[in-house]
């Protein structure tokens, strides 16, 4: 009778590591296959960073760029600026002195036609 149940018992013991065995090999394959995953996932994510660190370097360049060329026509305002005011002082100044010549001009002759008279 022994004989049986250690027969049996070895049979079940058997087939109980067998059914371990293949459990162990879905479940190592599950895992192989959820690392591949993840290793593909990271290296899109990682071709995806490299993407937006490339734009993130062309922009950069091109915010330098637009802030050198505002600089230049900030300057270029400025002096444009200074020339106008320059000449509005110019014109300023003519218009002053011509002002003058015709006051001047004008009560010179009032005060000769009256004196003739």
């Amino acid at each position: 009778m022994w004989g049986k149940v250690s027969a049996a018992t070895t049979t079940a013991t058997a087939m109980d590591a067998k059914e371990a065995e293949e459990v162990l090999r879905r479940r190592n394959g599950e895992l192989e296959k959820a690392v591949a995953e993840a290793a593909a996932r990271e290296e899109r994510l990682r071709r995806e960073l490299e993407a937006a660190l490339a734009r993130l370097a062309v922009a950069e360049e091109a915010e330098e760029r637009l802030c050198v060329q505002l600089g230049e026509l900030e300057a270029d305002a400025v002096a444009e600026a200074v020339q106008h005011q320059r000449r509005v002082r110019e014109l300023s100044d003519r218009l002053a002195f011509m002002d003058g010549v015709i006051r001047s001009s004008g009560s010179c002759s009032t005060a000769a036609a009256a004196a003739m008279d």
